[in-house]
């Protein structure tokens, strides 16, 4: 008598990060009212994948992004990293901001290593640790400028090299490219990919620009008008590595239609049409 062969079912991996029927309130004291900003989200990023949140202005993408820091308490629900519950800021995350906000006292290397610093971290590996990222970022020959003799390009990077430098499991992007011209812009699209593609960090991006959000990610998470909910995960089925000029295919174009639609439908909702996302 022959044997069926005895299948195993593996357990799925965790996933790096779990958001589940996450929801945001503010009190507004001056009118003792509840001001309700994210409600019932819930989203799953995989261990080294890219997702950008997307959705048009006062959706809540940035408040998501700060509860997953542990800045903003929520209300209900639940957000867990490698399983465990995020209740306060944590050395697992780290958060590039619109603005660098470098210390203009300190220079390259001083800002670089200014995060290790906070760790507790001050020998001779910090400061080959900060070199090490400062190169990856392309500043290699920049380590004693100072921030106001870096152009904004090159002040973003140092920002990015400083979160990077702090080893995190989940790198928080809040429109980090936001303040640059359009042609720096495009180059820093291209020099975060190969920064990320070296480092292999979990990313969620933040981002206003469609463009922006499909050349980055894996998938794209797009936010309905406030208070905001992922009204769909987009996965963006295109190679990588991406050169610029992949913006300019068709398949490319497609998906910048699909996603446009779904901003513009949800922008109409709050009288913020065209306005109220980029297309660039």
């Amino acid at each position: 008598m022959s044997l069926a062969p005895c299948h195993v079912q593996k357990d799925m991996p965790t996933p790096k990060l779990t958001a589940k029927n996450v929801s945001i309130e503010y009190h507004i004291a001056r009118t003792r009212e509840q001001f309700l900003a994210l409600d019932d989200v819930s989203l799953q990023v995989d261990d080294g994948e890219f997702v950008s949140l997307l959705g048009p202005s006062g959706c809540g993408k940035t408040t998501f992004l700060n509860a997953i820091d542990g800045l903003t308490p929520i209300a209900r629900g639940e957000i867990r990293i490698d399983g465990k519950a995020v209740t306060q800021p944590g050395k697992d995350r780290a958060m590039v901001f619109q603005s660098p906000a470098l210390l203009p006292w300190r220079t390259v290397m001083g800002n670089v290593i200014y995060g290790l610093e906070l760790q507790g971290t001050r020998d001779a590996g910090a400061q080959n640790r900060a070199r090490e990222f400062i190169k990856l970022v392309g500043l290699a020959g920049f380590e004693e400028r100072f921030p106001n003799e870096l152009s904004g390009g090159m002040q973003q990077r140092v920002n990015l090299a400083r979160a990077l430098a702090t080893n995190p499991d989940i790198l928080l992007l809040d429109e980090p490219f936001a303040n640059l011209d359009a042609l720096t812009r495009e180059f820093m699209q291209a020099e975060l990919l190969r920064i990320w593609s070296a480092a292999r960090k979990t990313a969620l991006f933040v981002t206003h620009n469609i463009t922006e959000a499909i050349y980055l990610s894996d998938r794209v998470a797009v936010f309905t008008a406030r208070p905001g909910k992922i009204k769909s995960v987009v996965p963006i089925n295109l190679p990588r590595p991406r050169p610029l000029k992949i913006k300019r295919q068709v398949e490319f174009l497609k998906y910048e239609d699909e996603l446009w639609g779904m901003i513009e439908e949800e922008a109409s909702k709050t009288g913020m049409f065209l306005q109220a996302t980029e297309r660039a």
